[in-house]
């Protein structure tokens, strides 16, 4: 049994597809499951709870954490440890290994020019500080108390139906919907995304290779250094739009998020926008030979992702 933990979100519902290849027996958790390759077997939990999670992690093989909390650090700082704790403690007493997809948020601020699975950890944010606290926990649990588990890391994500990709919110979905493109801090800045099918094949081959486990991976990502600018005009033209953005600059952003929580949780985040954000994965592409999608066939399926649905 592999058990997905958060099977509703970006990186859930593709997960589950790719576990196809290596087990008939899946688990999906989230507190509505769905359905995604038709015989899963759906388990309703409410992950705040530890008798749930315990139950739910019950007879499995594998447990993967894939869930996204609400972007508030106030709920992270509170939820966060408690989920984590409680998915390493039933791992821990099913003999259960553990794949937590993971973020770049505890990297230090001089890293993100070019982010590898050895970049120190030292996060400038409060978000970042409590992503630090759970790789902690996994580490400790590692150490101490013979977990085995990955880390696996991803850098802003993006790809067809991702409500949470930063490149679809920002650009392709305002595309889509004829409005003008968003970009944060600085369209010169070179910025890393991930493209999600990508990310989801590669955390089922770490999940199901045994030399992969008590590691940290980055996740395959494309090594094309292409700045904001660059990225918006593959959008417009795979949408065939005109390139036109507006830039979310650090003044406008702290000004709208007087107003607007969500904006306002992003304003701590913008030193990874203004810099160039690299995310290094050679070490993934190396040990797997895996080849990553590219930007502009990427952002291609991403826009006819959304032709679809318009259709």
């Amino acid at each position: 049994m592999q058990t997905i933990l958060g099977a509703g979100g970006d990186i859930g519902k593709l997960l589950a597809k790719e576990l196809k290849r290596y087990t008939d027996k899946i688990r999906l958790v989230a507190r509505n499951p769905q359905q995604v390759n038709g015989n899963d077997e759906l388990f309703t939990a409410n992950l705040l709870d530890a008798d749930e999670v315990n139950a739910a992690i019950k007879g499995s093989d594998i447990a993967y954490l894939t869930v996204g909390l609400t972007y508030d650090v106030r709920v992270w700082q509170k939820q966060w440890p408690v989920i984590m704790q409680s998915t390493i403690d039933a791992c821990i007493a099913h003999n259960c290994k553990l794949v937590f997809f993971d973020n770049v948020y505890m990297y230090d601020k001089n890293a993100i020019p070019n982010m590898t699975e050895g970049s120190p950890i030292n996060p400038p944010s409060k978000k970042g500080k409590v992503r630090a606290q759970l790789v902690q926990m996994i580490n400790e649990a590692i150490a101490d108390k013979g977990l085995k588990a990955i880390i696996a890391r991803s850098a802003d994500f993006y790809g067809p139906g991702a409500k949470n990709g930063i490149l679809n919110i920002l650009v392709t979905d305002n595309y889509a919907k004829g409005k003008t493109a968003n970009w944060q801090s600085d369209t010169t800045k070179i910025h890393s995304v991930t493209y999600t099918p990508d990310a989801a094949k590669a955390t089922a081959i770490l999940g199901n290779t045994e030399s992969a486990y008590n590691q940290v991976w980055h996740l395959p990502t494309s090594p094309e250094k292409l700045n904001g600018r660059q990225l918006i005009d593959i959008a417009a033209k795979a949408a065939n739009r005109k390139p036109s953005f507006l830039v979310l600059s650090p003044f406008l952003m702290k000004t709208v998020g007087l107003f607007s929580r969500k904006i306002k949780e992003l304003v701590e985040m913008q030193y990874q926008n203004n810099q160039d954000y690299f995310f290094n994965s050679e070490k993934f592409n190396k040990a797997f030979q895996f080849t990553p999608t590219s930007y502009e066939e990427g952002i291609k399926q991403s826009v006819a992702c959304l032709k679809k649905v318009d259709a």
